[in-house]
């Protein structure tokens, strides 16, 4: 017959108040990047009294990207702190994954339990970190009960794009082999409970690219003398710009944005360097390997047409993607957690995921579900604000969907022997 959804619900509102208690801890003190040691400190802390093992998971990022990361505002990212567990045993495997960092965001608002620092979870990924910190307790009660076992991904770095990878890299996906993974993200602009989805691409791609222009700084009164870096960059930036419109698709989705120009200190000084941090995002693969080769290719001629040099680091986030096959397994399980008719299908987010890194390696399944309502603060505005009673909800969402699966594999397994 298997554990029932009742179950699992009545196990998540029972749970509502550490839940809470959970998300409110990691909301005080937010960290940025992929180097969480309070965050990650205290979910480990929250697994062992619940009697569940854990490990480290990750490593950390390349030197060069470390160094980019700082001057586009992050902290220095020393180490990765990524943290996994498990429960049950053998195969086969499914992953549940909530990312676990925030955002340079300083928070407005006068919520009592409100970030003690200049940082914000206005992204709602303490809500993750706690929704899942739930379903480990869930599952961990009934554990006996699983038909096989639940990989716990508590992932930092999300907000980076890369902080998937390095947990992928590390070897998450291994020992045992992971053979699905489901991940969840909070809506602040939809009904508390409602869960929404995409078959196929969810999300963009993103393509970073990171240019310093190195120029010959001297007096503003003799531009002859000097490689001016903040006219390269501009030159730079309105060429990447008209790509996007001559050279991909209309049809496509392609979303140019250059987020970062600086360089210069005063009026009267042409300044040795600039830079200038450009992000691509688009749904389709053709015109994101199209623009991939073209802005380099761009960079080198503008820059060196005036005589400059420069330092370009590129890195990609692939596009998440929901396996068909598996959102058809999947759906039910949220349904009878959430309620008929409280799951639907959603366009593809024009935003980058990271759990991407994840769905290129196994069937995966993305889901957003609502915690609040249309009309409220989106995700990332300093005001943002979330409803907590999409805390248990989430919790027996996530552990519904792993029983289920394991429980459909288990049946998988029955039938083949009876047949």
């Amino acid at each position: 017959m298997g554990i029932s959804a009742e179950t699992i619900r009545e196990k998540a509102k029972a749970l509502e108040d550490q839940i809470v208690r959970d998300r409110r801890t990691i909301h005080r003190f937010p960290e940025i990047g992929t180097d969480l040691p309070r965050t990650s400190g205290y979910v480990k802390k929250r697994l062992e009294e619940m009697g569940i093992g854990w490990q480290d998971c990750g490593g950390p990022l390349p030197e060069k990207m470390t160094r980019d990361f700082m001057e586009a505002g992050f902290p220095r990212m020393e180490k990765e702190t990524g943290v996994t567990a498990l429960i049950g045993q053998g195969t086969p495997c499914i992953l549940l994954r909530a990312d676990m960092d925030a955002l340079p965001i300083k928070e407005w608002g006068d919520l009592p339990f409100a970030s003690e620092n200049d940082a914000g979870h206005m992204c709602g990924h303490d809500s993750h970190t706690a929704m899942l910190l739930g379903a480990a307790a869930i599952l961990k009660q009934l554990e006996p009960e699983l038909k096989g076992s639940v990989r716990l991904m508590f992932q930092p770095g999300e907000e980076t794009g890369a902080g998937a990878r390095l947990m992928v890299e590390d070897g998450i996906l291994e020992n045992p082999k992971v053979d699905a993974a489901f991940g969840m993200h909070v809506q602040t602009v939809e009904e508390t409970g409602k869960v929404g989805y995409t078959v196929g691409v969810g999300s963009a791609s993103l393509d970073t690219f990171i240019l310093k222009i190195k120029g010959k700084g001297g007096h503003s009164s003799q531009p002859q003398l000097c490689v001016d870096p903040l006219m390269v960059m501009n030159q730079v930036y309105q060429a990447v710009n008209l790509l996007a419109t001559r050279e991909a698709d209309p049809a496509a989705m392609v979303a140019l944005t250059c987020g970062v120009a600086k360089g210069g200190t005063a009026v009267n000084i042409i300044p040795d360097e600039a830079q200038l941090h450009i992000g691509l995002r688009t749904l389709n693969v053709e015109a994101a390997e199209h623009l991939k080769k073209r802005i380099p290719e761009v960079i080198d001629h503008y820059v060196k047409a005036w005589n400059a040099d420069y330092d370009l680091t590129v890195f990609h986030t692939p596009c998440t993607c929901t396996d068909e096959a598996l959102c058809r397994e999947l759906v039910p399980a949220v349904e009878a957690i959430v309620g008929e008719g409280r799951v639907h299908e959603i366009p593809a987010m024009t935003g980058t995921e990271d759990f991407g890194y994840v769905t290129a390696n196994v069937p995966g399944m993305f889901a957003f579900i609502g915690a609040g309502a249309p009309g409220n603060a989106p995700l990332h505005s300093p005001k943002m604000v979330l409803d907590e009673d999409v805390l248990p909800i989430g919790a027996a969402v996530y552990a519904g969907v792993a029983i289920r699966w394991l429980e459909d594999r288990a049946g998988e397994k029955e039938d083949g022997r009876n047949g």
